[in-house]
């Protein structure tokens, strides 16, 4: 090796080596992290607390609830930065691994919204039990599917507040304007949107009568068929709707939606938002131009690599300006 090669070497180990100091200390979060493992009669649930470094008592703490999916109790990290924002605020977070997850046993496609609810309610029970905890300031974040947990869960439980993000309303109504706006989106013409949407009517319909898996799987379809064990988590589940139940929330409520939302049809969410929570001055909404339905902005959440490289060298900076600081508003009201 002559020596114009071996300078450029050191070179290049030198700037790899301070990008991988950058990217470490980028990711590491000012807070606690501790694993926590809760017994429920339905086998342990397992997950993530966090908590102010130095934390002493009287800390509020919000409970996640996650979307759809097998969702991790971090959710791949990507809530470390709403995490840490907390923990400055005073509040621990919770977050449980999703049956059969990383240990919580079970599976969560064998979950109804009333199975969630309950899961939810057992987490709620074992943070009031934490001597650090004030059980008066103790709230909710969930995102997407969340949406259909969390007012029934309201009904049951005394929320401090609750923060719900791109909440689901109904589940039929939910997944025909998914395909709709996907499919535009994905350049589609007319006739291939019409005829998914018949399709999936069909679907709709096997699913009102109470039809077995193998029944499903004799519909022509052009692409790939949910799983048996999916078919079954969607019979469970295909009557969600939240509308009647947002007049259970008795406690403050941000609404944060993203105007170019594909999954949720954000001005129907936030009018049926408006028209059911009573009194009107429990209810906050943020609506966040240029973002979908992951509260990133459309750039980031179509590019993968912009994605990568974002909760790389700047993961407080992954979401939309002014989500977090939308909530640290919203909490700061709360006393």
């Amino acid at each position: 090796m002559n020596k114009k090669t071996a300078i450029s070497l050191i070179i290049v180990l030198g700037i790899l080596l301070g990008a991988g100091l950058y990217i470490v200390r980028q990711n590491t979060f000012e807070m606690l992290e501790q694993s926590v493992e809760i017994p429920t009669p339905q086998g342990k649930l397992t997950g993530t607390l966090t908590l102010p470094k130095n934390a002493a008592g009287g800390l509020g703490l919000v409970l996640f609830i996650h979307g759809d999916g097998p969702v991790d109790a971090s959710h791949n990290d990507g809530y470390k930065p709403l995490w840490e924002r907390l923990a400055s605020l005073g509040y621990a977070s919770l977050s449980l691994n999703k049956r059969g997850i990383n240990g919580s046993a079970g599976n969560w496609l064998e979950q109804s919204i009333e199975d969630r609810v309950e899961e939810a309610g057992q987490a709620l029970a074992w943070a009031r039990t934490q001597t650090f905890v004030d059980s008066g300031r103790i709230g909710v974040w969930g995102a997407s599917q969340a949406g259909w947990v969390i007012p029934k869960l309201a009904a049951q439980e005394t929320l401090a507040f609750s923060i719900l993000v791109s909440p689901a309303i109904n589940w039929l109504q939910q997944g025909a304007y998914n395909t709709r706006q996907q499919m535009k989106k994905d350049g589609c013409t007319a006739e291939e949107i019409k005829r998914q949407i018949t399709y999936e009517q069909q679907v709709d319909e096997l699913l009102l009568r109470g039809a077995d898996y193998e029944e499903y799987a004799q519909l022509t379809h052009p692409k790939e068929k949910m799983s048996a064990e999916r078919w079954s988590f969607v019979r469970r589940n295909f009557l969600s709707d939240a509308s009647k139940e947002l007049q259970n929330f008795k406690s403050p409520v941000l609404l944060l939606l993203g105007e170019e939302d594909l999954n949720v049809d954000v001005e129907q969410t936030e009018s049926v938002y408006r028209e059911n929570i009573s009194p009107a001055s429990l209810l906050t909404v943020r609506l966040f131009p240029d973002t979908e339905h992951s509260m990133l902005r459309v750039q980031t959440a179509d590019s993968a690599l912009r994605a990568l490289m974002i909760s790389l060298f700047a993961p407080r900076k992954i979401t939309v300006d002014g989500y977090m600081e939308q909530i640290e508003l919203f909490l700061s009201k709360q006393g």
